[in-house]
């Protein structure tokens, strides 16, 4: 599924300076902000705009909305002009293009999801980012079958959805996804970023890629 050798890494859900700076220390790839308000790691506009400012580049921070009112999507993108955005809920293919913005978008892994006719619907965004079904709107910190993943989705796929130090290994041999996204499994409480675990998640996946590579010499 894989056409690079090195699996990018998003660390999301990103509330205090310490972390941003704990992801960036550990190599992440991008950071992600939840501009959720029902969500326990919403960070309002004026906090994005701080902690964004602590990004060196090539570090690309993301806002993620879930049915956001295009105003509010507006006053984001004006705050963090070099976001990518990521589109968590119900949005239809317009809606996410309507901000002019490069964007993801999740897929929710329900049983049944034709994720190559959803993937055909999203044909603009960069990427699909797989995470769990659960009520409600984020995966919940939960993983799952990644054998629901069909062969060819012609997009970059980001795996997420219960991922952790312990099973990204797995995950990335298993799919070769473009990046892993985690959040609640490098936290000590919701919101609160643990910069070791941070440390232990990318370590992981730069020996899953290790391995990857081992496995076609």
């Amino acid at each position: 599924m894989q056409t690079s050798s090195r699996t990018r890494i998003k660390i999301c859900g990103l509330t205090r300076p310490q972390d941003v700076d704990a992801a960036v220390a550990a190599g992440a790839d991008a950071v992600g902000f939840v501009l959720y308000d029902k969500s326990p790691r919403f960070v309002p506009v004026d906090r994005l705009r701080e902690l964004a400012r602590r990004l060196p580049p090539f570090v690309t921070p993301v806002c993620l909305f879930v049915n956001a009112a295009p105003e509010f999507v507006a006053e984001t993108v004006a705050a963090v002009p070099g976001a990518l955005l990521q589109f968590h809920g119900d949005e239809t293919r317009a809606q996410c293009e309507q901000p002019g913005r490069p964007y993801l978008r999740a897929a929710r892994m329900a049983p049944g999801l034709d994720l190559l006719d959803f993937a055909s619907r999203f044909a603009s965004a960069c990427g699909l980012l797989l995470d769990a079904f659960v009520e409600g709107y984020g995966g919940g910190g939960k993983a799952f079958d990644w054998s629901q993943i069909p062969l060819g989705v012609p997009l970059p796929v980001v795996l997420s959805g219960g991922l952790n130090p312990a099973n990204v290994i797995d995950g990335v041999m298993h799919v070769r996804p473009w990046a892993v996204d985690v959040s609640s499994g490098v936290e000590s409480a919701k919101g609160v970023k643990d910069a070791l675990l941070i440390r232990r998640f990318c370590e992981a996946v730069r020996e899953a890629d290790a391995r990857a590579a081992d496995a076609v010499l």
